[in-house]
């Protein structure tokens, strides 16, 4: 109650200071997403189930009660006459007889001594069933983080588009001013500022739809993490620093589950011996009836009896081959799903370390473009104020500057991205 307590007041602290314009981090999207999806409840369904199942498993070791009755009329029954012959009687004496009525009420308390151990195979086939229940929904709960990957860089991309619009902004807000100072001193024409103006009009509504993007991948953010995000927050540049180390084994949750699913069918071997075992139980069991035990006696009373119980049934021999074989062919199959998983999983993984490296390349060539396209821009802008070309010319060459610089601002966030799709693919 106090771990939930503190859970419960971290994240309500987490939500106000998002809501204030506090910053936000991949691994704070991560753990609120889990705690906020709806399948996490089924985590303590799984405990609560196995908690019931085990309680009910461990109940078969307590003493069983039983209680019946009976009342029957019979067409004949023992006869002492007929036993004893033409035997001589001493005078008086009369040979009894059993009543055609009888009746019977029996209790009977038994205590389980032995049951070839399937008690002890049953609950650890519960533990190991519960462990596999969880470990799947544990499997299902790490599919998020690529949800979250994807939206968390999404909003990351606008971002930094939206700082890099302002930067191209201030430049042509520069060459505004020149141009109007200009115009002001008759050395230039009216259209050369409208020209500027109209671009920056143009920068503004490119701003407008990175903002609405920004708005949009905030609000589905907000939806998986359960906290409400306004504009003012802000994300975290997660850091690509040790990440290339471990890229090399895969850890995903999914082996495990893999792994608890064959040790489930291994619990199920062990119970096939439990079922071709004796069971041994000690009973005792009281009634009342007529006639008790000593048939002699034709009254009601009472009687008990107490003693060892053997049970040994070879019935499930029959099938004791073919369910062996069939637990095997069960992980067989499992064996072959999760072969099969590491073979995409590492197909994909391939597949992103190619993805990595042309990004990176990508970069490298933004780099060359970008100092280019830097030189041409001041030359230009050189020209522009000794009349040499005209102002579309020069919008012209900034706006291809601006280009590679959006480019690459595309790419590092894909960089950046593909590095933790990366991690996501190898679980580490």
């Amino acid at each position: 109650m106090i771990n939930k307590f503190f859970l419960v007041m971290f994240v309500s602290w987490l939500g106000v200071g998002l809501a204030n314009g506090q910053s936000l981090s991949l691994e704070d999207c991560y753990r609120l997403a889990r705690e906020n999806y709806p399948a996490i409840k089924k985590m303590d369904l799984i405990a609560q189930t196995s908690g019931y199942d085990l309680s009910n498993a461990s109940k078969k070791f307590l003493p069983q009660v039983t209680l019946f009755g009976q009342a029957t009329y019979q067409s004949e029954t023992v006869g002492f006459g007929d036993v004893l012959g033409a035997l001589p009687l001493p005078e008086g004496v009369e040979l009894p007889s059993l009543s055609k009525d009888q009746y019977k009420i029996v209790g009977e308390v038994t205590q389980l001594l032995y049951d070839g151990g399937g008690n002890a195979h049953q609950r650890e086939r519960i533990k190991a069933t519960q462990e596999m229940q969880e470990q799947n929904l544990e499997s299902s709960l790490y599919a998020i983080n690529n949800r979250i990957n994807t939206l968390f860089f999404s909003v990351l991309l606008m971002d930094a588009q939206l700082k890099q619009n302002e930067l191209n902004k201030a430049n042509l807000q520069t060459q505004i001013q020149k141009a109007e100072a200009a115009y002001a001193n008759g050395v230039a024409f009216r259209s050369n500022v409208d020209e500027l103006k109209a671009e920056i009009v143009n920068i503004d509504m490119a701003g407008t739809e990175y903002k609405a993007n920004r708005t949009a991948f905030l609000n589905m953010l907000s939806l998986f993490i359960g906290t409400e995000l306004t504009e003012a927050t802000q994300l975290v540049v997660p850091d690509t620093e040790g990440l290339d180390g471990m890229m090399t084994s895969i850890n995903r949750p999914e082996l495990k589950a893999f792994d608890l699913q064959k040790a489930v069918y291994d619990v199920q071997k062990k119970e096939l011996r439990s079922g071709y075992l004796p069971q041994v139980s000690a009973f005792f069991q009281g009634g009342y009836g007529k006639p008790t035990l000593n048939i002699v006696s034709d009254k009601f009373g009472p009687w008990y009896i107490a003693g060892v119980r053997l049970n040994w049934t070879f019935g499930s021999l029959y099938t004791l081959s073919n369910r062996k074989r069939t637990l095997a062919l069960s992980q067989q199959a499992v064996e072959a799903d999760k072969e099969t998983f590491l073979f995409n999983t590492r197909l994909a993984l391939a597949q992103q370390d190619e993805d990595v490296k042309k990004y990176q390349t990508l970069i490298e060539q933004d780099e060359e473009a970008i100092a280019l396209r830097v030189a041409v821009t001041k030359s230009a802008e050189a020209q522009l104020d000794n009349g040499v070309i005209t102002t579309h010319e020069y919008i012209q060459k900034v706006n291809a500057e601006h280009l590679a610089r959006q480019r690459k601002i595309v790419h590092e966030i894909q960089l950046l991205q593909a590095h933790y799709q990366q991690k996501f693919i190898t679980g580490n």
